[in-house]
């Protein structure tokens, strides 16, 4: 009985997921409109934010409890999945479009956060309240720079008469479809993660094995499913703008609040995958730099590579 149970709560998960992604979408895509900010500012942002509250509630709470000795490796796990999976699909689904000042500006920040991370690991082998402080004014940085950058743009379209193809939502539906499908993919994040350890677990799986596949997707799940809508619904810059937001928020947000409330141990492991990340970073940027272009072949091969690295992850 309960099996069946979680069987159901994943399919409700999953549901949750998707129109609660669709409606988000919808919100914040209507909100740059409104207010003549570039939908990739919006991604950078709101979006991000939004689709990084499971994370953001996970670490926060395993950081007061003193318990967040994974957080770390969640961060960056998520965060690889996040580049190689989320905007991989996006990819195989559309073609994205880069803009060069993304690649210039926004994308070597979150390579910098990697680093920057990497170094502070490196150093003591620990994160802790110095550090987590670093971490978070860094944070605040990013979010100065990114309403400088939409202020800017705000000011520069203003003058702009061109007409939307999209009809721009209310202002009280925006809100009503921004909060009611943030909601929608926090709790169908945490029923499909629940549900699906449960059954993975019934059928033999080690926890160590749940963690490493289905914990790690479940968190990212708002992230690929916001995105890959966003994409469908040709809010490329949406999609990519999602990717590096929640990329900064977890590195800079929840490991900068997690550190400052309990130090957080850093591993060789560690090492490795942010490693990894910026690896994998880097052969992104130089996918996309020639022709501000990601094409449906480049996201196949990051989805093998993704592939390769969790089945090294697991035999590790």
């Amino acid at each position: 009985m309960e099996l069946l149970l979680n069987f159901v709560l994943l399919i409700v998960g999953f549901v949750l997921l998707v129109k609660g992604a669709d409606f988000f979408v919808d919100g914040a895509s209507s909100v740059a409109k409104m207010l003549k900010v570039p939908s990739l500012i919006i991604g950078l942002t709101i979006v991000a934010m939004g689709t990084s509250l499971p994370e953001t509630s996970v670490s926060v709470s395993a950081a007061l409890a003193n318990k967040n000795e994974l957080a770390i490796a969640n961060a960056v796990g998520s965060n690889i999945f996040n580049l190689m999976v989320v905007c991989g699909v996006c990819a195989v689904l559309c073609p994205l479009v880069v803009q060069k000042s993304t690649l210039l500006k926004e994308y070597p920040m979150s390579v910098g956060a990697a680093a920057l991370l990497l170094v502070f690991g490196l150093t003591g082998m620990l994160v802790g309240h110095i550090e987590g402080g670093i971490l978070l004014a860094c944070f605040v940085v990013f979010l100065l720079w990114m309403i400088f950058s939409a202020l800017k743009a705000r000011k520069q379209s203003a003058d702009s008469a061109a007409e939307e193809d999209q009809k721009i939502l209310p202002v009280w539906k925006c809100i009503l479809f921004i909060i009611g499908g943030a909601a929608a993919i926090v709790f169908g994040g945490n029923f499909v993660v629940d549900s699906a350890s449960f059954i993975a677990l019934t059928f033999g799986m080690s926890e160590n094995l749940v963690g490493l596949t289905i914990v790690a997707f479940g968190t990212s799940l708002p992230e690929l499913v916001t995105s890959a809508v966003a994409a469908k619904k040709k809010e490329v810059d949406m999609a990519l703008g999602n990717v590096i937001g929640s990329n900064n928020f977890n590195i800079l947000m929840v490991l900068g609040i997690s550190g400052a409330i309990s130090p957080m141990t850093f591993t060789t492991e560690n090492a490795v995958d942010l490693a990894v990340l910026i690896g994998f970073s880097a052969l992104v940027w130089l996918f996309c730099i020639f022709k501000q272009r990601l094409e449906r072949w480049q996201g196949g091969v990051m989805l093998a590579l993704y592939t390769g690295y969790v089945a090294y992850a697991c035999m590790r």
